[in-house]
């Protein structure tokens, strides 16, 4: 009998640990129809204490729960660092404002509106250093793309298999809805390429780039990866096997929480 009160309270005390997950609604001038976004909460939160912060984006073709639902560890995972992860819908916008669509406004969306209002509505840590971002694919772009531009928003970034240089995929993924055909706007293509803002990068920012030996995107992080070294920006790159695929990914944000784990605990 007292074994199983024991394995019964066992029980309850891992079910009441669990992470929170919240499933907002954000609204924006900036975005149409109104923003989902997931919010992982660590367990046990003591009123007064704050968390930093992962800002988690999904790839092309996914969604806002992506990270939740393909990955269930994740919420382990902010329990184990006591940290929040949000998740924000990317709608196929590539994490940039479109140059076409005044409803798809996505940097400013995420920039202006939520991140200010999960600092608002959560008990964050509301600067650089406890604020990271990181994303798979699409989302990988997207994590640098905004964390490069908004050095006041971000102190740390990460990419996993990112498509860190859109120049050489004309036609795909519906970047060309964003910004335009890339024949004719090569310049408009260049200058949201997350390669080419590396050269202006603020020092400081940590930096975490990872891809799989056999993704399509293996040339593109390699070559990202080399113009790091050649501007002198401190950063970890993991180049492992690997595809394209959810299976790389679930492995591979073990490695970026851990990272962003010990710059938040400095």
């Amino acid at each position: 009998m007292k074994k199983l009160l024991a394995a019964l309270l066992t029980l309850i005390t891992f079910t009441a640990s669990a992470a929170v997950v919240d499933t907002i609604t954000v609204s924006s001038k900036y975005i149409d129809p109104e923003m989902r976004v997931v919010v992982i909460s660590p367990d046990n939160q003591i009123p007064g204490d704050r968390y930093p912060v992962v800002y988690l984006l999904h790839g092309h073709g996914g969604r806002y729960d992506d990270w939740v639902t393909r990955v269930p560890r994740i919420k382990d995972l902010a329990d184990q660092y006591r940290l929040m992860i949000v998740c924000p819908d990317g709608r196929n916008s590539w994490y940039f404002d479109s140059l076409h669509d005044p409803n798809m406004q996505m940097e400013s969306f995420i920039t202006s509106d939520l991140i200010p209002y999960i600092d608002s509505n959560y008990p964050t840590y509301a600067d650089p250093a406890h604020r990271a971002i990181t994303g798979l694919s699409m989302g990988g772009h997207g994590s640098m793309w905004l964390a490069l531009r908004h050095p006041e928003l971000f102190g740390s970034m990460g990419s996993i298999s990112g498509g860190l240089d859109i120049t050489p995929f004309p036609g795909k993924w519906n970047i060309a809805a964003a910004l335009g055909p890339q024949e004719g706007n090569e310049d408009v293509w260049a200058s949201h390429s997350v390669i080419n803002l590396i050269p202006d990068a603020t020092p400081g920012q940590n930096i975490i780039v990872d891809c799989g030996i056999d993704d399509f995107f293996a040339g593109v992080n390699e070559n990202v990866h080399k113009a790091l070294v050649e501007a002198k920006i401190p950063h970890d790159y993991y180049s492992r096997p690997g595809r394209h695929s959810w299976d790389y990914w679930r492995n591979a944000i073990n490695y970026h929480l851990l990272y962003f784990n010990e710059v938040f605990n400095k």
